[in-house]
């Protein structure tokens, strides 16, 4: 979908087509920019951009907030369109999705025509435009929708993978962030074609495993099928402060609050988790993430014991404006596995299944850890931004 949560809101708004619109954090606060229409991304407003910047670049813009449910209920009924011509559709996000199309012909045509019924049916039936790529795999297929935005439509045929790719710049291939590119980019490679000729030996020995993925995709090689169900990749939270923080007991307490939230959806999804990522956004933009592996868990104060260790071998000579905390390389609890938990950690399981029962009944914040509770006449925190 095309700038998906601008697009809605100028859809349910007609006044405000034609207008440069700015979906996120309020823009005198501290957040980000969630989505931005095409009309305020000539003044280079983008998402994930600070809402402040957005403000100063485009301040005739309109600033709208999120409003995810509303955006959730969209993706549903696009998402319907796309299986009412494939049993195998993938979503990537709220507004993105793979499918696969082979077998189909007989019923709706060749692919470019499944594309083009389904761009009709999400402007005739959503009255919102989507950019479609249509491809051999998946890798292909993403790029292609991405060139022609908005309101795309590009075929890359069988046997023309390596010559689509040739021109188009480096930083179109999954993998390659603006380091990479830079570290690419001192080799003297610009292109994705100019890629492909380097040998793999070499990228193997500048770039490690990475180089040899890169290699393959700028062969346009992706030979990953499209499930129409996966497992989710990582479960998190982020927080961003109002004023940027040096109190660690602060970073603490929203650390535990992360845990618990983060934990409590592991258990409601049926995962454990053996890694722990710790992210901190510091006063300047730099950001930091560290990780440990261990034993899977789904347990609040574990994660968050985990989340501490972390930051405690991190020197905050900087003050903190963002901190996260991601819970990942998920599994599915062994029941058969129980047997080997100490009694501490049996009762602290059935403790937070006990408090999941009541917070779905009474709401999350019904039962909480002491530590997260405000002492009495306590002032509030304005201006921050939680999210998951």
């Amino acid at each position: 979908m095309d700038a998906f949560y601008a697009s809605v809101e100028q859809r349910d708004r007609p006044e405000l087509r034609g207008r440069p619109v700015i979906v996120g954090a309020d823009p005198k606060g501290r957040g980000v920019v969630s989505a931005s229409s095409y009309e305020a991304r000539p003044y280079g407003v983008h998402s994930a951009m600070p809402i402040g910047k957005a403000a100063r670049l485009c301040p005739h813009a309109v600033f709208l907030p999120v409003d995810m449910d509303k955006y959730a209920r969209v993706s549903a009924r696009i998402m319907a369109i796309l299986a009412q011509f494939s049993p195998l559709v993938e979503p990537v996000s709220i507004d993105e999705a793979f499918l696969d199309v082979t077998g189909t012909e007989t019923l709706f045509g060749s692919a470019l025509d499944v594309a083009t019924a389904i761009k009709a049916r999400v402007r005739g039936e959503q009255d919102l435009i989507a950019s479609v790529g249509v491809a051999p795999n998946k890798f292909l297929a993403k790029v292609a929708s991405d060139l022609r935005k908005p309101d795309g439509l590009v075929e890359v045929h069988p046997g023309q993978e390596a010559a689509f790719l040739e021109p188009l710049p480096i930083r179109r291939l999954w993998g390659v962030g603006p380091a990479t590119e830079r570290e690419l980019t001192t080799l003297g490679i610009l292109t994705i074609g100019q890629l492909a000729r380097v040998p793999v030996a070499v990228l193997e020995r500048r770039f490690g495993t990475a180089g040899r993925h890169l290699h393959e995709l700028s062969l346009g090689h992706d030979a990953r099928p499209v499930e129409p169900w996966a497992p989710p990749k990582s479960i998190g939270a982020e927080h961003t402060f109002g004023h940027d923080q040096r109190d660690t007991g602060r970073l603490h307490r929203v650390l535990r609050e992360q845990a618990e939230r983060v934990a409590r959806e592991l258990r409601s999804s049926g995962y454990s988790a053996a890694r722990v990522t710790l992210k901190l956004r510091f006063a300047d933009f730099r950001t930091l993430t560290r990780s440990q592996t261990a034993e899977p868990t789904q347990d609040g104060l574990e994660i968050y014991r985990r989340a501490i260790a972390l930051l405690e071998r991190i020197a905050l000579v900087d003050a903190v404006r963002l901190i996260g905390l991601s819970a990942s390389a998920l599994t599915s609890p062994d029941p058969d596995q129980l047997s080997l938990f100490t009694g501490a950690e049996k009762r602290r399981g059935e403790l937070a299944r006990a408090i999941d029962r009541l917070a779905s009944k009474f709401g999350p914040d019904s039962v909480r850890p002491a530590s997260l509770l405000d002492p009495p006449g306590a002032p509030g925190r304005p201006g921050e931004k939680s999210g998951p």
